[in-house]
This record gives C-alpha cells, sequence and structure tokens, in this order.
C-alpha cells in the first residue's frame, strides 16, 4: 500500500473519530446544563434535597441529592464494539458500519456521604453507558429502568429532551436503590488503634449491595 492510500484511510478514519468525538463532548455539555438546570429547581422546591451541583472539568460532573450522588464521565476515547455484540447485527448497523463508533458517558452511582466524609474505599455502581454516534443517535447499556434497547439505535437522537429524561430517570433509579446492612460477618472486627483514631468506620467499605447478590443487579 502507497503512502497517500495509508495516509488517505488514516484521515479517513481521524475524520469520522473527530467527528463523533465532537458529537460526544457536546452531548456532554448539554448533560452539564440538564443538571445544573434541574439542581436549581430541586432547591427552589425542595430545600431539604439540599442538591448540589460540581463540575469538575470536561469530562466530569456530580449531582448531588438526598443520599445519593451520580457521578457523569465522558470517555476521551472513541469505542467500536465487538463484532458479536447484538448492536452489529442490527440493519442501521450493517448499511454503514461507521455508524457503530461511538463515543462512551458513564453514569455512577454513589453514596453522597462517600464524598462527605471521605471514605476513599467506598463503592459506586456503574448504572448506566450511553453511546452516541457521528449522526447523533444514542442508546444506553445499563439497568433497565435507564436503558433505552441497541433496536432503537436508528431512530432515537440525543437532544435536550432525550438527555433530560435519561438524567431523570437515572435519579428515580438511585432513590429507589436502596442501602442494605452489610453482612455482620465482614464487620465484626475493628481495632482499638481504629476506634481511637474514628478510623473504624472509614475504613468499612460501604455500597448499597456490598455483599449481597441480587438478581435485579444482573439485569
Amino acid at each position: 500500500m502507497e503512502c497517500n492510500e495509508i495516509g488517505a484511510l488514516i484521515q479517513k478514519k481521524t475524520e469520522l473519530n473527530n467527528l463523533v468525538a465532537d458529537n460526544t463532548h457536546k452531548a456532554f455539555g448539554i448533560f452539564k446544563e440538564t443538571a445544573k438546570e434541574i439542581n436549581s429547581e430541586l432547591n427552589k422546591n425542595y430545600p431539604i434535597i439540599n442538591c448540589k451541583f460540581e463540575n469538575r472539568g470536561d469530562f466530569e460532573f456530580k449531582l448531588s441529592f438526598g443520599s445519593d450522588t451520580l457521578v457523569f464521565l465522558q470517555h476521551s476515547n472513541i469505542f467500536e464494539f465487538p463484532r458479536l455484540h447484538e448492536v452489529m447485527k442490527i440493519p442501521y448497523i450493517k448499511e454503514d458500519k461507521s455508524r457503530s463508533y461511538c463515543g462512551m458517558i458513564n453514569i455512577y452511582n454513589f453514596l453522597t456521604d462517600s464524598f462527605d466524609y471521605n471514605r476513599d474505599l467506598d463503592i459506586g455502581y456503574l448504572i448506566g453507558r450511553i453511546f452516541i454516534n457521528k449522526d447523533n443517535h444514542y442508546f444506553i447499556e445499563g439497568k433497565r429502568e435507564i436503558g433505552l434497547l441497541y433496536t432503537s439505535f436508528h431512530k432515537a437522537l440525543i437532544n435536550k429532551d432525550s438527555i433530560l429524561n435519561i438524567i431523570k430517570s437515572s435519579m428515580e433509579y438511585v432513590n429507589n436503590f436502596d442501602l442494605l446492612t452489610p453482612p455482620f460477618d465482614e464487620v465484626k472486627f475493628s481495632t482499638v488503634g481504629e476506634i481511637k483514631s474514628n478510623q473504624s468506620i472509614k475504613k468499612q467499605i460501604t455500597g448499597k449491595r456490598l455483599g449481597f447478590d441480587f438478581k435485579q443487579d444482573k439485569e
């Protein structure tokens, strides 16, 4: 293959990646602005919720409310799906394989106290990840309350309305995803030093389903 041919292929791939990255970052900007609006509305009408928005740079922000925090993270890279992934079988992708190259936004759920009390060992849960392609179409892998099936990929556009629905669905899901007591045998030991230094609680890893195996968490 000649250098010009290689250059043309690299340029084509770079242009595709740049388009997808640009679409994803624009969508992430709308996520931020929408989260800010939700934060303002909830604080105005429901101050007891103590809603907080925190911008953490170009690729991350946090939305806290009640006992929960949602962390939104945009990945800086572009991804292709594995050949055997179900999305690769739909006509929309078969017609144009470049539609399967996507940017990704992850949504994690943490306990707000984990941040407030610097419990660095606490566990968060990935509740959904949004894939956005060159056409600004999207689908979501995640909990079924949040997810949008890949079969809708060909018609689902990422925009203000869809982003508002994603954030509200995520908030509703984590509000119903309760904190359970950890198994007794996992927390029955502590040391005198930890008690004296008030480190015993901080060293107990906390998560909403830590140590338990639930069928719904596999769905």
